[in-house]
């Protein structure tokens, strides 16, 4: 059975100091969180750590920036993984920064050969560096580009293949861009190396009526859970997380919503 997890966030931390009952079995914490304190989130997220497992997650790594690898962010990220060894290290496959100005958002580029081969030796080059295995997540995008050779889960698969770097699958984010795009998210899933997934994210969007939005700031979508149902043969064992970020509800309320991924496992024909 797959373990599960829920973000840490600040919201919730009166409720773990009070050592309140816990069902969920780990936590993940966005990276760039910790890495620049010395004080009380950092302690937190120690205190987390002594208790359960901890990913690391970050969102300004910009593995395909134009200023990377930023040196200073580097040996601070390398020193926050010392400090709490994690039992996964992620980040974003897109860009954040352009000249050293961070745009603070998830980019999207072309799908295209050369893109790749630099995606290829970016990632290579970020596992040398930290010595040890990276995930690198599809990414919600409102745009695509005409330049494209190839599609987003040739792109991602082709990278982990050649790369070594695993897969961080956000379900939700396909679904939000297949509905942006027109492409179907359930070819998507099937085409996928699942045995390079290391780890699963769903969370809730917002439809605009134009477009669909990625805001983490309400339960799950009924149709990302029946991807993550058809799929969940595939899904066994690989370690899920829900994503709350706005609008965010009481741990007991995120934790439930985290819960039903269980329970959809439960289901699946042994």
């Amino acid at each position: 059975m797959s373990s599960i997890g829920v973000g840490l966030r600040k919201e919730h931390y009166p409720y773990l100091r009070k050592g309140e009952p816990v069902r969920i079995s780990w936590f993940e914490a966005i990276t760039e969180n910790y890495m620049d304190t010395q004080g009380r989130p950092l302690e937190m997220l120690e205190s987390v750590r002594k208790n359960f497992p901890v990913a690391l997650h970050g969102v300004s790594l910009s593995i395909l920036g134009g200023s990377f690898p930023d040196q200073k962010y580097i040996q601070r990220w390398k020193d926050l993984i010392h400090r709490i060894d994690p039992f996964l290290v992620s980040d974003h496959l897109c860009w954040t920064e352009q000249s050293g100005n961070y745009l603070h958002d998830l980019l999207p580029f072309p799908f295209t050969k050369e893109f790749l081969e630099f995606a290829i030796e970016r990632a290579e080059q970020v596992q040398e560096i930290l010595g040890r295995r990276i995930l690198l997540e599809n990414v919600s995008t409102y745009l695509s580009f005409p330049q494209n050779e190839m599609t987003e889960w040739e792109f991602i698969s082709e990278l982990s293949k050649r790369s070594g770097c695993g897969i961080l699958l956000d379900i939700n984010n396909i679904y939000v861009n297949s509905i942006n795009h027109g492409f179907s998210a359930t070819e998507y899933l099937r085409s996928i190396p699942w045995e390079n997934v290391g780890q699963i994210h769903l969370a809730g969007h917002t439809d605009t009526g134009e477009f669909l939005f990625d805001t983490h700031s309400r339960p799950v979508a009924k149709e990302v859970w029946d991807l993550f149902s058809t799929f969940s043969d595939k899904i066994q064992g690989i370690p899920i997380l829900l994503e709350w970020d706005e609008d965010i509800p009481s741990f007991q309320e995120m934790e439930e919503e985290a819960l039903k991924a269980k329970s959809l496992l439960g289901s699946v024909p042994k």
